[in-house]
């Protein structure tokens, strides 16, 4: 006789579901699951209390775990790391061990600390310098690369930062509008770009009167105190005429942290080195 299996009382678009038995290999499964997890809770850490988790009978302590294994490796790399910070900079990439290391470790850390802004390939994004090509506006041998990651750039924390500010043409008043949009446009002549010759014209003296003094009467900029080059083809912030013109308007102001009071010094110069080593390195 066939007896039909009833009804669970659900349907759906005319799909009766059936009571059918679940398998036991299946039951018996979560059952353990069951059995194992009420085990596990009085084994390990696991019911969260006000200040912290139970400990469990086994008295495991996972932050004590990763706490050892930092401690562990800390102390494995220390001789290295001292021989780091004790070797002079430019010294460190004819050492194969250091410069084996600081092309690890210093991956790492850039990954860790410098890769939200920089790109994790180092390409850097609008706003962002790129770490790859050869336009450094603070330079981009070791040693200036070492010091823009100790003492970071407008890092109002630091004493010894590197500091420069673009003056706020616009929003202080130095330039009206019309003064703006020829200065813009002998900019993107400067930079190869399509610009308007008669703006450009009399953009040539205010930009003489008033931008000369840091970017240079050619526009090729100073490094030494972070003003870009006009003439190249990298923009930091973007070459088309309304980002020049916010620019020139309301003032960049962007700030890097100084390192110097978050990474050790032998974390510092492997990370100084490991951007070097990218390419765009002097």
């Amino acid at each position: 006789m066939v007896v039909e299996v009833p009804s669970t009382g659900h349907s759906w678009d005319g799909i009766e579901e059936y009571d059918n038995p679940l398998p036991r290999w299946w039951l018996w499964t979560f059952y353990a699951t069951i059995v194992w997890a009420v085990i596990y809770m009085f084994l390990y850490p696991a019911i969260p209390m006000v200040t912290r988790a139970t400990q469990g009978l086994l008295g495991t302590n996972n932050r004590a775990e990763v706490a050892a294994d930092i401690s562990r490796f800390a102390e494995a790399n220390a001789p290295i790391q001292a021989r780091l910070v004790e070797t002079p900079l430019e010294q460190i990439a004819t050492d194969p061990e250091l410069a084996n290391y600081t092309a690890n470790a210093g991956g790492a850390i850039f990954r860790t600390w410098c890769a939200q802004c920089h790109g994790s390939g180092a390409g850097g994004a609008t706003g962002y310098p790129s770490l790859l090509d050869n336009d450094w506006l603070w330079g981009g041998s070791l040693e200036q690369i070492y010091a823009t990651v100790q003492h970071g750039i407008r890092d109002p924390k630091d004493g010894d930062t590197r500091y420069s500010e673009m003056p706020r043409f616009g929003t202080d008043g130095m330039l009206d509008r019309t003064q703006i949009r020829q200065v813009v446009n002998h900019v993107l002549e400067l930079g190869g770009k399509p610009y308007d010759a008669t703006l450009a014209a009399e953009g040539a003296t205010i930009f003489a009167d008033n931008c000369v003094s840091c970017h240079g009467e050619d526009g090729k900029g100073d490094r030494e105190q972070g003003a870009p080059d006009l003439t190249d083809a990298v923009w930091l912030y973007g070459s088309d005429p309304a980002t020049i013109t916010r620019i020139v308007h309301d003032g960049p102001f962007g700030v890097m942290p100084a390192w110097s009071g978050r990474l050790s010094e032998a974390d510092i110069r492997a990370v100084a080195s490991y951007v070097h080593g990218l390419g765009g390195g002097e």
